[in-house]
């Protein structure tokens, strides 16, 4: 197999997916509590890959794995009670659907049952292990410890929780993470405070990911016209040889 080819065929699978990444990452950069996904590339060799002719096996780019960058977005004040943020490490604990989901998105509702809830209806968990109940129309508070009072009385504690390292989780939809490691189990987070009335946001700066995603597309670019110049160069060889003939 034509080693060029090959090189520059893989090298363009690769910059797709890190295009698709970096798409995804600009689409959600105002989404509240996203983080932001980025790629490891790797070398391998593969049977088809080698070329009989080469001493050497042919070496190709692909993109290994993905991975999830947690740092912090910035905090933004929305004056809405409901709204929590989170200062430092882990996530807010919530029943999804079948399993438990973890998220960073803070931005709450109260349903009409009175159960603190996330924008898709999901109950925000407590820290013993059920539902924070509260009363419509009545004013409450938040601590920055993640306790809430209502009319002067504890009614709970807002669930922080974290899992002392980022690969025991994955993505689950657009802002919210599943336990995937059966063997790391989510831990109360010590010095972490909840904000009242802030949201995080997205920690995607749009304009770096802009410049990345034109640099991906001109490496494609460039990698498609590598193939192209192949493709005309295996072409001319063979007009040439017909000529001789």
């Amino acid at each position: 197999m034509d080693s060029l080819l090959t090189a520059a065929t893989s090298g363009m699978r690769a910059r797709l997916e890190a295009l698709d990444l970096a798409a995804n990452n600009i689409a959600n950069s105002g989404t509240t509590g996203f983080k932001l996904d980025r790629e490891s590339y790797n070398l391998y060799v593969a049977p088809e890959a080698i070329d009989p002719e080469s001493p050497a096996p042919t070496t190709l780019p692909v993109v290994e794995r993905n991975w999830t960058d947690f740092t912090q977005g910035s905090l933004e004040a929305t004056g809405n009670p409901l709204d929590l943020a989170i200062s430092g490490p882990g996530f807010f604990a919530v029943n999804g659907p079948g399993s438990t989901l973890y998220t960073r998105n803070g931005s709450f509702r109260l349903s009409s049952a009175g159960v603190l809830t996330t924008a898709d209806g999901y109950a925000v968990r407590e820290a013993g292990g059920g539902t924070i109940q509260l009363q419509p129309d009545v004013p409450f508070e938040i601590t920055p410890g993640g306790a809430v009072r209502q009319a002067g009385v504890n009614v709970g504690q807002v669930a922080v929780v974290d899992f002392g390292r980022p690969q025991a989780l994955a993505k689950f939809g657009g802002n919210y993470f599943q336990a995937v490691d059966a063997s790391a189990a989510p831990q109360p987070v010590a010095g972490t405070q909840v904000a009242q009335g802030k949201v995080e946001q997205s920690n995607v700066a749009a304009p770096e990911s802009a410049v990345r995603l034109i640099g991906l597309m001109r490496q494609f670019e460039m990698l498609q016209k590598a193939i192209n110049m192949d493709g005309q160069m295996a072409r001319q060889a063979i007009e040439q040889v017909a000529r001789v003939s």
